[in-house]
């Protein structure tokens, strides 16, 4: 028995209203959360590459002082790299601990076991 216009319309509408109430959904409710990431991210790619040419910065200065060519730059290099590697764990773990504290939900705790 074929199914009438109608009944198809409503179905079409009920489809797309089930399509757009799982969009929005799915979509991020602001961009503030995604902007301050990147934010972060950038932050610390400014901290390592800071770091990096410090350290080269600071070697070439001890060895243009000292005579010690390259060793001065080598090891500014090395004492750079260190730094800002350390620094930006440092911050990334502060900053996902910040993170997971205010959007994380908080584990319920109640007591679970038949005394």
């Amino acid at each position: 028995m074929p199914q009438t216009d109608e009944s198809r319309d409503e179905a079409l509408k009920s489809l797309d209203a089930r399509l757009a109430a799982f969009e929005a959904k799915r979509t991020p409710k602001s961009g503030v959360a995604t902007q301050r990431a990147m934010g972060q991210g950038y932050r610390f790619l400014g901290e390592v590459v800071g770091g990096v040419l410090g350290g080269l910065g600071f070697g070439w200065l001890f060895d243009s002082f000292a005579h010690t060519a390259p060793f001065g730059l080598i090891g500014g290099l090395l004492i750079g790299v260190g730094v800002s590697t350390f620094v930006a764990i440092r911050g990334a773990g502060a900053w996902a601990k910040t993170e997971s504290e205010t959007t994380a939900p908080k584990p319920d705790v109640t007591d679970k076991t038949d005394d």
